[in-house]
């Protein structure tokens, strides 16, 4: 038994289930709350926080997407598509979220003291701790051909099903990771294919966006070859995260986060408005 990293052993976890939120939940609130979290974690006001959250037909762009030669015939596709495009204020590339895509942040405290690399480890062991039962080697390496390749990509015989970003707001670090649980790794990938294609229209880019190969992606009931549902997962965290740490709150916002999270939310809506104002 590998051992388990101390972020994932705090005395308490906070959950909090935002899982059936719906098609109004907006990924810009999810980002804003994650802010609000780490503040608050940072500061001691609350336990580390495992938040978990699905968005429906959302494409979720990088800072570097948002300067595409094309974007605005790219965002016009994925409209077409049934997909909205919001501009994300973590790090990496586009990715998509839907109904059978389950994020999860892990809101950590003392992000000063502890080094980048550490919160991603911690996620990385959690997930392979979630699926461990499932008999399959989790690997954390970059997927080349993938959307958003990153250094800690999550895959299973190359096939990537997971990524994580990290972004650090005062003294608290927020671990972000969406699982591709539900539905076809491969149709998700060829949309954001398409998308870069219509968006670049093969020209010469300071930036260097991937060249997406739908078959290097996959969601988690394909490569485990059995019927899941995000809501399995969900419960498998729960479990997990009280096995960790033995007692588990469920507060909701507090009015100081509540507060946080309503100037967060302004600062994601002006930055959308600024990186796609162009395009309505």
């Amino acid at each position: 038994m590998q051992a388990i990293h101390n972020l994932l052993r705090p005395s308490t976890y906070r959950f909090i289930d935002q899982s059936e939120m719906g098609p109004t939940f907006s990924a810009l609130q999810s980002f804003a709350t994650d802010d609000a979290l780490a503040m608050s974690v940072g500061q001691g006001n609350s336990p580390t926080t495992a938040r978990i959250w699905v968005h429906h037909n959302t494409i979720v762009l990088g800072i570097p997407d948002a300067r595409l030669p094309y974007i605005d015939e790219g965002i016009d596709y994925l409209k077409e598509q049934g997909f909205q495009a919001i501009v994300r204020n973590s790090g990496g590339l586009a990715v998509v979220l839907d109904d059978g895509v389950l994020n999860l942040s892990f809101i950590f405290p003392d992000a000063k003291e502890v080094n980048i690399h550490d919160g991603y480890e911690a996620m990385v062991q959690f997930i392979k701790l979630l699926f461990q039962e499932e008999g399959y080697p989790i690997e954390a390496f970059e997927i080349t051909g993938s959307y958003c390749p990153g250094t800690y990509d999550l895959s299973i015989d190359g096939k990537k099903f997971a990524g994580i970003s990290q972004r650090r707001v005062k003294n608290g670090s927020a671990v972000q990771i969406y699982l591709c649980v539900t539905g076809s790794g491969q149709e998700r990938a060829a949309l954001l294919r398409h998308f870069y294609d219509i968006s670049k229209k093969g020209e010469e880019t300071r930036f260097a966006y991937p060249t997406i190969e739908p078959e290097t992606m996959a969601s988690l009931e394909e490569l485990f070859q059995k019927e899941l549902s995000v809501q399995d997962i969900r419960n498998r965290m729960l479990y997990k995260l009280h096995e960790l740490s033995g007692h588990i709150v469920t507060d909701p916002l507090s009015n100081q986060e509540m507060e946080w999270f309503e100037q967060r939310f302004e600062h994601m809506v002006q930055r959308n408005g600024k990186a796609l104002d162009h395009l309505e």
